[in-house]
């Protein structure tokens, strides 16, 4: 009796000893982080009404929530990447799925990948036409093939093997996006002309468990002919995840984020070089805009530092951390 009298005082001290603990004594609770983008170009508030911004900015918002919804319940950066991409190729006012540019020969063809920081795996797809979301397309080439990338008809016939959602041509298409294609057409302009403010989607993760991931979706440039392919899908360029360092989403001028290898450039000045994430991202967006490119990226660092650097007036933009940080912006002043 005297033996259990002593446990349960002893267990009743020692549960109110961790009480009494100092928070700052506590093991810290795992971090998790998340940044988002909708494409970088020519964002000037005087190019937005009140009410196309106040749009613009609660679609962000909207896919930012998804994606962070995901990390704080415990969910892997993979998910919370999926998440943000798919709410954002849904929304007509992004370059993506849904709303994405118009080719010459006015159809729409999209490109997509997605990458896990934890093995490096990565899945890809290029001029796909009719897909739903062409995110989950390449998550399947990741998760379910022996590939990284897939394109055209065979990447649409994996597709249908697998029971990915297609929808009809009219679906993806919208006015705004066809006016910038007549545009181009009649105009004799070029892409960039027609779609300063509007980009590509991307979103990058860091979850509980340290693990790193990245994703990227895209129509394309306006008018775009012989089935060109930007960054978008190219592992290295366009996306990048390394739990050894950070994972990158990029939009812009895809000829020449390819040219500098954007993303693994982001990457392995963070790994071998040691630098910190924004300082290697403007460093190596620095190069980008040497060559005559521009566009932005998104970067999520392995101790959880979300930041952002572009070369352009704006980009559409998010960040959300476990440490309480959530906003979103457009202007590069914000």
């Amino acid at each position: 009796m005297r033996t259990i009298m002593l446990l349960s005082a002893l267990l009743a001290t020692t549960a109110a000893s961790a009480q009494d603990m100092p928070m700052t004594d506590r093991p810290p609770e795992p971090k998790w982080s998340l940044a988002i983008h909708g494409g970088a170009g020519t964002l000037t508030r005087d190019d937005m009404t009140p009410e196309r911004e106040a749009e613009y900015r609660a679609a962000l918002q909207a896919a930012l929530d998804a994606g962070a919804k995901v990390l704080a319940d415990g969910g892997e950066a993979l998910d919370a990447v999926e998440a943000v991409i798919l709410r954002l190729e849904d929304d007509e006012k992004f370059n993506a799925g849904r709303g994405a540019v118009f080719t010459w020969d006015e159809t729409h063809e999209l490109d997509a990948s997605i990458m896990d920081g934890r093995d490096r795996s990565a899945g890809a797809i290029a001029g796909v036409t009719g897909i739903r979301h062409p995110i989950l397309l390449a998550r399947k080439v990741m998760e379910d093939s022996p590939h990284v990338m897939l394109a055209g008809r065979g990447a649409e016939e994996f597709a249908a093997e697998n029971g990915i959602e297609t929808m009809p041509p009219e679906w993806f298409d919208t006015a705004p996006r066809r006016e910038a294609l007549e545009r181009v057409k009649t105009e004799q302009v070029s892409a960039l002309d027609v779609d300063i403010k509007f980009g590509t989607v991307g979103a990058v993760a860091l979850d509980r468990g340290g693990n790193l991931a990245a994703g990227t979706s895209t129509g394309g440039m306006t008018g775009k002919r012989w089935n060109r392919i930007g960054d978008s899908p190219v592992i290295g360029a366009g996306t990048y995840a390394d739990n050894r360092s950070c994972a990158v989403s990029a939009t812009g001028w895809g000829e020449y984020f390819i040219r500098v290898g954007v993303a693994k450039a982001i990457c392995d000045r963070g790994l071998l070089a040691g630098e910190n994430m924004q300082t290697a991202s403007d460093t190596v967006m620095a190069e980008v805009k040497t060559l005559g490119g521009d566009g932005g990226v998104i970067v999520v660092a392995s101790n959880g530092d979300a930041v952002f650097s572009f070369n352009t007036s704006g980009m559409y933009r998010g960040r959300a951390t476990s440490g309480g940080t959530n906003e979103v912006a457009i202007y590069g002043e914000e």
